[in-house]
């Protein structure tokens, strides 16, 4: 699948990549560590993150600096893919950028709607921001309120999405955030697939399309056993696209009385099989995680020369930032090796 010759010098680029990326060892080291700065000495002797650890000042050893490095980590490595790609990859990888978009729009949302006093801290995400977004950071921490924030976003395509939202008092963050999932996931769906060779357009499709199924199911078994919401409410906060659940097993889902009968119905679908082992043992944010895991790593291994080798990838590093992110929590609250390694996921991939 694939072209050999299009996805050569970008395949070889992510393959050395990836040769950096820890290991469950690693991981295991660092959730015996008992400091912040135990981490950030143990993660300068590592390539990744060695660079720019060993730029920072050792008074700066706390976990939200360390957290800024981590993030920039990532978006220098999206940023070494994106040389390596070919016209046609930089417009997948434009698209792909989006996330990180949302990410930040989301951030910024939670600053002034919980109306913190810490400003804004973005100068880390700057550089990047600059060179790949639509979105301009220097306007959006000048933003004291929920409509200065959606004013700021004029001339970018989130603003639509979000304007109608900016004079109703009763508009929630959560409503907001709604709103951003919804747009990107339709764009990702309907446009993004245009970029790619048929072939290519077959494994995003499945990729795509899984994962907004894993989101909605997600996201209907957190509301009926959180937060006790009704059908109507439910249906407005989904993804409008099934993949491969059928429209009468969605409508069962979400209209399931109880959680009991949410799980028994699962069963019946599609994705029995990735639930059905782990619905006890793991959250199903970790659920989730894992079915995600096993998605991407498999399309890697069958379709080498294509985009699902950068997919992977920069999920892989996204995977390994967080349970980074998790183990330094862990660490600063004095929690045991053990019982970190099992907020990491039990078993690290």
């Amino acid at each position: 699948m694939g072209n050999v010759m299009s996805y050569s010098g970008i395949v070889t680029k992510v393959r050395a990549m990836q040769a950096k990326l820890l290991t469950k060892k690693d991981f295991e080291n660092i959730a015996g560590l008992r400091s912040v700065p135990e981490v950030v000495e143990y993660l300068r002797g590592k390539p990744a993150y060695a660079e720019a650890l060993s730029r920072m000042d050792e008074t700066l050893y706390h976990r939200g600096n360390v957290e800024k490095v981590l993030g920039q980590s990532l978006y220098a490595d999206y940023s070494r893919i994106y040389r390596f790609a070919g016209m046609k990859q930089k417009q997948f990888l434009k698209g792909f950028w989006k996330q990180y978009e949302i990410a930040l729009i989301n951030y910024c949302l939670r600053i002034v709607f919980n109306h913190y006093d810490t400003p804004f801290d973005l100068d880390y995400k700057k550089e990047y921001f600059d060179r790949f977004s639509q979105i301009s950071i220097d306007k959006l921490v000048t933003s004291d309120n929920i409509r200065e924030l959606v004013e700021n976003l004029k001339g970018t395509e989130y603003y639509e999405p979000l304007w109608s939202f900016k004079d109703a008092e009763e508009a929630t963050l959560y409503d907001y955030n709604m709103a951003l999932d919804q747009y990107y996931f339709r764009n990702a769906w309907r446009r993004q697939r245009k970029m790619l060779s048929k072939e290519e357009r077959e494994l995003y499709t499945r990729d795509c399309g899984m994962k907004i199924d894993l989101l909605n199911l997600q996201w209907i078994y957190r509301a009926k056993k959180y937060y006790h919401m009704l059908p109507p409410a439910i249906y407005q906060m989904m993804i409008p696209i099934q993949y491969r659940l059928r429209e009468d097993e969605f409508k069962a889902l979400v209209e399931a009385p109880t959680v009991e009968q949410f799980i028994q119905l699962m069963s019946n679908t599609y994705y029995k099989r990735y639930f059905d082992a782990s619905w006890q043992q793991y959250s199903i944010e970790q659920v989730y995680k894992d079915c995600l895991h096993k998605l991407y790593v498999s399309d890697r291994r069958r379709n080498p020369y294509s985009i699902a080798t950068v997919n992977t990838y920069l999920f892989l590093k996204e995977e390994e930032i967080d349970k980074l992110i998790t183990a330094l929590e862990c660490i600063r609250y004095g929690l045991t090796q053990k019982e970190t390694l099992e907020y990491l996921g039990g078993v690290i991939q």
